[in-house]
């Protein structure tokens, strides 16, 4: 059967499955407005509904989307300087990420990408509590290579760079609006790259564009929401909630 072949994802779902995938969908707004963390559970949820190889298909779109609008409102405090950084290792990571899934198990990178976020973790709070001085951090290109190259092969795995580039940004010392800032357009251009590879590995086709279009509106309902609570939080409250979810992210990749 052809990628674009009609297939429906649809047929079996509840009532209360929609109102599910919908919720998904709008956890994901919320994260891409910058509360860390609500994101991990979209690809989970839509997991169980719709099955692996579909679920992730589905959600890439959802994603575009949702960083399209973090970019419309938080696109004034991108650090470009990071960006043009990181954007171009991460284009090199997915590339290298589309290779490399073919021959090592989701398991083993899972338990890497862990290890190496709890990691960075560890420095980023040593660093926020003054126990390792800021300029011990490295903040040159070598980091930004592995954050970049790390974070583009686990977009292809599961869109699982979110805590990477979460734990960066908190290591390089962004504040609120600009992390959340670079972090929409980071991802906002990595997603884009890595439609082509989607479609062309059969991960997106017509069947999930067409749940994408049920789902969709969720996304600027999360994001709404997501911006309403980070004008709530100070921007420590908010260090130490990324810090927080950025940690369970990485041992529930540990740990699976």
């Amino acid at each position: 059967m052809g990628v674009w072949a009609v297939v429906d994802l649809t047929g079996d779902l509840t009532l209360w499955g929609w109102l599910l995938a919908l919720l998904c969908s709008a956890l994901q707004g919320m994260s891409k407005a910058g509360i860390a963390g609500l994101g991990l559970l979209g690809t989970p949820l839509l997991v169980t509904l719709f099955g692996a190889r579909p679920a992730i298909g589905i959600m890439l779109p959802l994603l575009v989307v949702g960083d399209v609008f973090a970019v419309l409102y938080y696109h004034r405090h991108a650090n470009w300087r990071m960006l043009s950084r990181l954007v171009p290792i991460a284009f090199a990571g997915v590339i290298i990420g589309s290779v490399i899934m073919r021959h090592i198990t989701d398991g083993a990178l899972r338990i890497s990408v862990g290890a190496i976020v709890m990691i960075m973790v560890v420095l980023a709070v040593l660093r926020d509590r003054g126990v390792i001085p800021d300029e011990r951090i490295p903040k040159g290109w070598g980091m930004a290579m592995v954050a970049g190259l790390v974070a583009g092969i686990t977009t292809m795995l599961a869109h699982a760079a979110g805590p990477v580039m979460q734990v960066y940004f908190l290591a390089m010392g962004l504040r609120k609006n600009e992390f959340i800032g670079t972090g929409a357009w980071f991802f906002l251009l990595v997603n884009s790259f890595k439609v082509p590879f989607f479609v062309n590995q059969g991960q997106i086709t017509r069947a999930t564009l067409t749940v994408d279009l049920y789902l969709v509106l969720g996304i600027p309902l999360g994001v709404a929401a997501g911006i309403w609570l980070v004008n709530r939080l100070s921007n420590r409250a908010y260090v130490i909630w990324v810090e927080a979810m950025t940690a369970l992210a990485a041992l529930r990749l540990v740990f699976g």
